[in-house]
Order: C-alpha cells, then structure tokens, then sequence
C-alpha cells in the first residue's frame, strides 16, 4: 500500500510516497506543526485524510486534544 503525503505554501505544493502509512501520518503531523498549510494524506484507493483525522481514527484522540474537552463536574 502507498500513502502520498501533500502539503503547501503560498507558491509551491509539495508531496512524498510513504509506504507505510504510519511514517506518512507522522510526517504530515510534523508538516502542520511547523506551519505548511493544506496537509493531505491519501490513500491507495484515493481517500484523502486531515493528519489529525487520519490519527484519531486510528488512536482516538490525541492527549492535547482531550485536554481541550470540557470535562464534567461532579455536583
């Protein structure tokens, strides 16, 4: 299976072949924290995945993400 990693700046779209799909969501995790915009992840069969998408999917959610979420009070 091959997984083809995009990502863009305002002049230039960039892309990589991964063959696994875990080194293609950790590097599109890497290319939205350092700022490019735009970061795809596709599939084989052409499904395009967000990587936070993509990670949720397969993990749940990400710790910082669950530190966002409003947690119940107990009364």
């Amino acid at each position: 299976m091959s997984f083809t990693v995009s990502a863009g700046t305002a002049s230039r779209v960039y892309s990589w072949q991964h063959g696994s799909l875990l080194t293609a969501l950790e590097q599109g995790l890497s290319l939205t924290t350092s700022g490019l915009s735009d970061v795809r992840i596709v599939d084989s069969e052409g499904r395009s995945h967000s990587p936070a998408a993509l990670y949720q999917r397969m993990f749940g959610p990400r710790p910082a993400d669950e530190a966002a979420q409003p947690r119940a009070r107990a009364a």
